[in-house]
């Protein structure tokens, strides 16, 4: 049989190249953007008197995503992407550049709602460019290209954060941010030309009530992380409000019985959550412990995010590599969790008894190989679980799941945080840690329900709408 030009094309072809770059460079700066974050967030905090807002700045971006996820796909399939594109970009840039100059806690804020939401919708017209620029042989190696993606910013974005926080100040860090996705994006302008609007009685309409219902779960769960800023009595409603409005809004956006473990897909997108809310709802808490308890530098207490993104990308790797037959299901969200486990009770442990530094950070690059291990299968099981026809809403579910359990995880531990004293209590870190854990323990109910897992389909026939390592972009 004679090979093709298009049976020997490569991500680096001339026709790829750019817009192979453009897109991993995008998902680098937004990986690059989330482990600076959480490195320099507890000096920002300080500068801009906005402790009791901790959490929020974190929960704030990924809820605002759900409804640019949401509104960019319904969009994309109307128009075709390409104005979805520049929106989503220019959204993106005007809130790093709100952030970037922002002078108090409020403006701050609104700065990483803007930015969420353009980086939501940026996620979505990724995935669109996967499908509709690139042959169905090569978005296995885009996918990876996004993968690899997240290893140069671990290995280098908290320590430079650090270093430029300590040198210049924090706002520099976010301008840095900003050139690259500026030039990033460049490079992906002349592909855009790919996404062209469907023929007129092809476009789908409006999903209005799906925009509706992540609009209000967006509120809800934002409402949860304004709590802890709140005073007492109306703190206590704003919880009970926020966690039915979230229950409410969030429960057509996700399978039936998601809430309850059924079996198959609901239990697949439980466990996502769950695993987001317990591990990201920490995360956000580690340097911010090591800054403050023990002293460290932003630029050190990086280390501890750095180690855990570089084993969750071999242990992803290495999931790919064992397969199936090796590591069925209920064996890789086991070893996912129990690792995942390991990292939260140590956190607990060195908030707690004041044990020396490395058992923390040895702990979160074992947390971050059993999230490298678990959240792939996720994304496996999730197309593995839908009907044809559905994997566009499954993909959704779970991607939804991911931004909303990181939320509400991060909400619960930012109203014990405060309540129980803040920074200079480290009762109030072991608190944290010691919810998170919980948390996570739910996942094992989710194992426990998840029923028999269909056979693989045959080579050939993937879908592009779930990332291969699980990572939102």
């Amino acid at each position: 049989m004679t090979t093709t030009t298009a049976d020997r094309a490569t991500v680096f072809d001339r026709r790829y190249l750019v817009a192979s770059v453009g897109m991993v460079a995008i998902v680098a700066v937004a990986a690059f953007q989330n482990l600076a974050m959480t490195t320099i967030m507890p000096v920002i905090s300080t500068d801009l008197h906005g402790e009791t807002l901790y959490s929020l700045s974190f929960a704030a971006p990924l809820a605002a995503g759900v409804p640019g996820m949401v509104l960019a796909g319904n969009w994309a399939d109307r128009s075709g992407g390409r104005v979805v594109a520049w929106v989503s970009a220019a959204l993106f840039a005007l809130g790093t550049a709100v952030v970037m100059l922002a002078p108090t806690m409020p403006v701050f804020l609104a700065g990483r709602l803007v930015e969420g939401f353009g980086a939501g919708a940026i996620d979505v017209v990724l995935y669109v460019m996967v499908a509709r620029v690139f042959p169905p042989d090569l978005h296995g190696s885009v996918f990876a290209g996004f993968a690899a993606a997240w290893v140069v910013p671990a290995l280098v974005g908290p320590a430079v954060a650090g270093f430029v926080t300590d040198a210049v100040g924090w706002h520099w860090v976010f301008a840095g941010a900003l050139v690259i996705a500026v030039v990033a994006f460049a490079c992906l302008v002349p592909t855009l030309r790919h996404l062209r609007p469907p023929a007129q009685e092809a476009r789908p309409p409006w999903q209005r009530s799906r925009i509706g219902w992540s609009v209000g779960a967006a509120a809800a769960v934002l409402l949860l992380n304004v709590a802890p800023d709140l005073p007492v009595p109306v703190r206590l409603a704003s919880v009970l409000v926020g966690l039915v409005g979230a229950w409410l809004a969030l429960r057509p956006l996700l399978p039936r019985r998601t809430f309850t473990g059924g079996p198959g897909l609901p239990s697949v997108v439980l466990l996502r959550g769950v695993l987001a809310a317990g591990f990201f709802g920490s995360e956000a808490y580690v340097p911010f412990l090591l800054q403050a308890q023990h002293g460290l530098e932003p630029s050190a207490a990086g280390l501890a995010l750095t180690v855990a993104a570089l084993s969750w990308a071999a242990a992803s790797w290495l999931h790919g590599r064992l397969g199936e037959a090796r590591l069925p299901a209920a064996r890789a969200f086991g070893t996912g969790l129990a690792l995942v486990l390991v990292s939260l009770l140590s956190a607990l442990a060195v908030a707690r008894w004041d044990l020396p530094v490395w058992v923390l950070v040895a702990g979160w690059f074992v947390g971050g190989a059993g999230m490298g291990v678990a959240y792939p299968r996720t994304s496996m099981l999730t197309l593995r679980f839908s009907r044809e026809g559905d994997d566009g809403f499954a993909s959704s579910a779970l991607t939804i799941a991911d931004a909303s359990g990181s939320v509400v995880g991060l909400a619960v531990a930012g109203l014990l945080f405060t309540t129980a004293g803040g920074r200079e209590e480290p009762a109030a870190f072991a608190l944290v840690f010691t919810a998170m854990t919980v948390v996570a323990l739910v996942g094992l109910v989710a194992v426990r329900r998840l029923g028999p897992v269909p056979a693989a389909p045959p080579a050939g026939a993937g879908n592009a709408s779930v990332r291969t390592d699980g990572r939102v972009a």
